[in-house]
Formats: structure tokens, sequence, C-alpha cells
């Protein structure tokens, strides 16, 4: 038996800003809210599900320098191209992380500065 991954915490300044826009790119729901923490995942499944969760963990502290683990999320009906523009619509912002322009892929921020890439391929919604 192994491990799977049920919840992905992320520390936030304004946890209700990143719920929102979490929402919005990943097709998500808030699931629960306990004191200024918001946990979204999938709609109907939640915690346990076949995805894994994100709790948005209020903090008053900065986000400061690149994150070590960040979000890859691939487009499920539509071309990167497109999924791009969704995206920069919904908050997301470039990021420049030292890339060189070549790659097939697109560094975004969220709106307080965590770091995701838009990957090329487009996958099988869930």
């Amino acid at each position: 038996m192994a491990c799977r991954i049920t919840e992905l915490v992320l520390d936030a300044r304004d946890p209700d800003l990143l719920a929102r826009f979490w929402c919005e790119v990943l097709g998500y729901v808030e699931l629960q809210r306990i004191g200024a923490d918001i946990e979204i995942g999938p709609p109907g499944a939640g915690f346990g599900g076949p995805l894994p969760t994100i709790v948005l963990n209020q903090t008053d502290e900065p986000k400061t320098g690149k994150l070590r683990l960040h979000i890859d999320v691939n487009a499920t009906d539509r071309d990167q191209d497109e999924e791009l523009e969704r995206l920069l619509a919904a908050g997301a912002r470039r990021a420049d992380i030292g890339q060189t322009g070549e790659e097939s892929w697109h560094v975004l921020a969220d709106p307080e500065g965590n770091e995701f890439c838009l990957l090329r391929r487009r996958v099988p919604a869930v």
C-alpha cells in the first residue's frame, strides 16, 4: 500500500482572494472554512476524493522567494493559448524565474505571487 496526496496547503495573506482565484482556475468550490482558513476542492468529491483539495492557510507573513514546490496545470477543453488568456483574465500574471523563452510551458503567478506553470498538453477532465 502507498500514500496519496489528499491536500495541498498553501499559506495565504488573503485566503478569500486565493480561494476565488484557484476555484476559477481549477473548477473547484469552497468545501469548508475553519477560522480564516479555506479548503477548496472538486465539486461533489471533496477531501479524500480522486483529486487533492487545497487548504488556503491564513498567514500574515509575506511570501519571500521562489516556491520550492509549485503547481502545474493543463487545459482540459481548450488549447494552451486560449487557456493562458483565461488564466490571465482570472488574475494570473506572467512570472520570470529565469526561463529562456523556449519552454513549451508558461510560468505564471497567482494573485499573491505563488508560481505555477501552464503546460502545453490538454488532458481529459476528471
